[in-house]
């Protein structure tokens, strides 16, 4: 039986053998394989949000596939203002490319524009759009279109009946994060309005934030944006008996939503496979910088609805490589 290890050399060969070379501006070339490049990932993530260990995992398994060297970097506390400086850093020490995420385009546009101006290769992840990646330079984007996302869990959530919704932003300051409640209510075919909560990202006050909600306004769904509001919102329903009462579908995995989903107080869930969102950019940056070739198109890592008759390996590897 194959181990993921072997599944994903055997992809790793598949994408450079598939890899489309296309007109680009002269890269610089190994006068090796495996020439040790070293690749630097920058994310908005504060040190407490465990959802980006997939993020991690997936960056490491893809040094180690490619022989190239890989550092992980974020700003300890989720500033963004933190996070531009560290993309400063990371293009003052020449890396072979730069990995980052787009949380907020007026704070992080000029550092990345400035990286692809000394030459440095960059690639946005997770954060941010298609367009914006362009508009900065960046090679490509790799991960989910977040508002499609949201627009099709809208439509989903719609055929089940439900007409009105909470959905907990933990990520208020990230407009792109965003999208995902917005999307979900045009696929509602509601007014978005009051229906987003900034609920912040202590785990204590998002869940009392709610349960007041809950309290004080009937609706029939909940929606939230990843694991640090999803495990504090499936503590607030247990704790006002609305667990599997009331529908539940939440972006992201983790392990709590994986269990979530199999006791039934979730729906679903919607995996953007941060695993690829990491592994991939570190293969097309190695082959880009190698030989010149780069995929001639974006790469959607998302959207995937997991739901409770589909877990398998999705539960075997949540908060690992799911």
């Amino acid at each position: 039986m194959k181990t993921l290890k072997d599944y994903l050399k055997t992809s790793l060969a598949a994408a450079v053998i598939g890899v489309a070379a296309i007109g680009v501006a002269s890269p610089v070339h190994a006068e090796s394989h495996g020439g040790k490049e070293k690749f630097v990932l920058v994310s908005h993530a504060p040190d407490s949000d465990s959802w980006w260990n997939t993020i991690k995992n997936g960056l490491k398994m893809a040094g180690e596939h490619v022989g190239a060297e890989v550092e992980y970097r974020n700003p300890a506390s989720g500033d963004i203002a933190d996070m531009a400086r560290i993309i400063e850093q990371a293009a003052a020490s020449n890396p072979d490319g730069i990995i980052t995420t787009l949380a907020d385009f007026d704070v992080l546009s000029d550092p990345i524009k400035n990286a692809v101006a000394k030459g440095i290769p960059v690639i946005i992840i997770n954060s941010g759009t298609p367009e914006q990646a362009a508009e900065v330079g960046a090679l490509m984007y790799v991960g989910q279109p977040e508002y499609d996302a949201g627009l099709a869990a809208g439509k989903r959530a719609k055929r089940d009946g439900i007409k009105s919704f909470l959905c907990v932003n933990h990520v208020i300051s990230n407009p792109v994060v965003a999208e995902r409640c917005r999307g979900f209510a045009d696929g509602l075919g509601v007014e978005l309005g009051d229906s987003m909560m900034d609920s912040g990202q202590d785990p204590s006050e998002i869940k009392n934030k709610v349960k007041a909600y809950l309290a004080a306004n009937e609706v029939d769904a909940v929606l939230t944006l990843g694991p640090t509001s999803a495990d504090p919102t499936i503590e607030a329903l247990k704790e006002n008996g609305m667990a599997g009462k009331i529908y539940f579908g939440t972006f992201d995995l983790g392990t709590e939503i994986v269990k979530g989903i199999k006791d039934g107080t979730i729906q679903w869930g919607i995996d953007q496979q941060p695993f690829l969102q990491a592994y991939m950019p570190v293969v097309v940056l190695a082959n880009y910088k190698r030989f010149g070739v780069l995929p001639g198109n974006n790469i959607n890592s998302g959207p995937g609805f997991i739901t409770k008759d589909a877990l398998g390996m999705v539960e075997k590897h949540a908060g690992e490589y799911r």
